[in-house]
C-alpha cells in the first residue's frame, strides 16, 4: 500500500470538498493516485461539497456560549432554513461556540481547532457535514469577549435551541459587584442590543469614515445655508446621531426615560461596585450577504408567450 501523506489528503480535499476520512480511504483504495481517488469519490457520491461551494448560504444559525468571564459567538451559514433545524447542524454550531471560548477570537484559529478528544478539526467536520447533508455551508465569523472580573451576558433571538438563534448578542460588564445582578442586567442590555442594533459602544467607537459620511449627508441636505449656520446644523445633527446609534446614549428599551449610561450608573448601588460596559457584539444571521432572488417563473412564461 502506498504511503498516504497529509499533503495528499489535503490536495484531494481541495479538489473534491469531500471529508478527510473519505479522502484518506479513497487514496488507500487507489494506491495514492489523486485522479483515480477523485473518480472513486465521485462513484461513491462523496465528491459533492466542492460543487456546492459557489451557492449562496445566507441561512443557518448564530450560536453563543459564555463561561461567565469569557463568551464567544459564531455564525454558521447554510443554504436553507430547513438545514438550520437539522440536529447535526445545530450540534456543530453549538460545539463551535464552545470551542471558540478557548480560542483567540479569529476565524482561522477556530477552523484549525480540534473537537475535544478527536483529531478532526472544525473545518474538517464542516466539510463532512456538507457532504452528508448536501448543502453549501460555511463558518462565517467568530468573536470572543473577556473580562477579568464581572460577567459577560448572552442573548439569542428567534431561538432554535439552547444558545442558538437568528440574532445573537454578547454584552461584557466589568465589575467586582454581585455577579447574579450583573448577569440579569447584562441580559437586559443584550436584549436591548438585539432590538436596536447600535452602530457602536460610544462616539469614540464609531469609525471616522462613518462619521464623515453622516456629516456629508447633513451638509448636502442643508446646502446653500451660511457656513456658520451649516456648522451648527452638523453639530446638532451629530449629537442626534450619537443618541440614536451609540449604545451608551440610547434610551433603554425596558425604561425609555433612561439612557444605558444612566441605567449602568443606577445599577452600581445595587451591585455594590462600579459597573463598566466594556463591549458588545451583535450578530444578525446573514448580515451583509446578498441573497439570490428566486426566479419569477410566471413572469418568464408570460414573457416567453408574448415573444
Amino acid at each position: 500500500m502506498s504511503n498516504i501523506t497529509a499533503a495528499m489528503v489535503k490536495e484531494l480535499r481541495e479538489k473534491t470538498g469531500a471529508g478527510m476520512m473519505d479522502c484518506k480511504s479513497a487514496l488507500n483504495e487507489t494506491g495514492g493516485d489523486i485522479e483515480a481517488a477523485v473518480d472513486w469519490l465521485r462513484k461513491k457520491g462523496l465528491s459533492k461539497a466542492a460543487k456546492k461551494a459557489g451557492r449562496v448560504a445566507a441561512e443557518g444559525l448564530v450560536a453563543v456560549e459564555s463561561s461567565g468571564k469569557t463568551a464567544a459567538i459564531v455564525e454558521v451559514n447554510s443554504e436553507t432554513d430547513f438545514v438550520a433545524r437539522n440536529d447535526s447542524f445545530q450540534a456543530f454550531a453549538r460545539e463551535a461556540a464552545k470551542i471558540a471560548l478557548n480560542g483567540d477570537g479569529t476565524l482561522a484559529n477556530l477552523e484549525a481547532a480540534h473537537f475535544p478528544g478527536e483529531s478532526v478539526t472544525i473545518k474538517d467536520r464542516l466539510q463532512d457535514l456538507i457532504a452528508t447533508i448536501g448543502e453549501n455551508m460555511n463558518l462565517r465569523r467568530v468573536d470572543r469577549l473577556h473580562v477579568n472580573s464581572g460577567f459577560i451576558a448572552t442573548y439569542v433571538h428567534n431561538a432554535a435551541g439552547e444558545g442558538l438563534g437568528k440574532i445573537g448578542v454578547l454584552v461584557a460588564l466589568e465589575s467586582t459587584g454581585d455577579v447574579s445582578l450583573l448577569e440579569t442586567l447584562g441580559r437586559q442590555i443584550a436584549m436591548h442590543v438585539a432590538a436596536t442594533s447600535p452602530a457602536g459602544l460610544d462616539a469614540a467607537s464609531i469609525p471616522a469614515e462613518v462619521l464623515e459620511r453622516e456629516k456629508a449627508i447633513l451638509r448636502d441636505k442643508n446646502a446653500g445655508k451660511p457656513e456658520n449656520v451649516l456648522e451648527k446644523i452638523v453639530e446638532s445633527g451629530m449629537k442626534s446621531y450619537f443618541k440614536e446609534n451609540t449604545l451608551v446614549e440610547q434610551p433603554f428599551i425596558h425604561d425609555p426615560s433612561k439612557t444605558i449610561n444612566q441605567v449602568l450608573k443606577e445599577a452600581e448601588g445595587k451591585v455594590g461596585a462600579p459597573v463598566a460596559l466594556k463591549g458588545f457584539v451583535r450578530y444578525g444571521l446573514g448580515d451583509g450577504i446578498e441573497k439570490e432572488e428566486a426566479p419569477d417563473f410566471a413572469a418568464e412564461v408570460a414573457a416567453a408567450a408574448k415573444g
